[in-house]
């Protein structure tokens, strides 16, 4: 059985909300850019409540963000 794996859409989400920098987002959820960079390699899966911030910052439901591929 393969191990879960869950994608996102933060760089694409980025680029389209006015350029927003690595920073800015890590800013706006209270994370260091270090693990913005990590979530958006896929290295580091967000916590519950940082996955809802960074949807929250987007106007978009958790779903829309991050992708669960089993």
């Amino acid at each position: 059985m393969r191990a879960p794996v869950l994608d996102n859409r933060l760089r694409k989400l980025r680029l389209d909300h006015h350029e927003m920098t690595q920073q800015r987002l890590a800013d706006l959820v209270g994370v260091t850019r270090q693990t913005i960079i990590a979530i958006e390699s896929g290295k580091y899966a967000p916590s519950l409540v940082l996955a809802f911030r960074i949807a929250k910052v987007f106007d978009l439901s958790i779903e829309l963000v991050f992708q669960y591929r089993v």
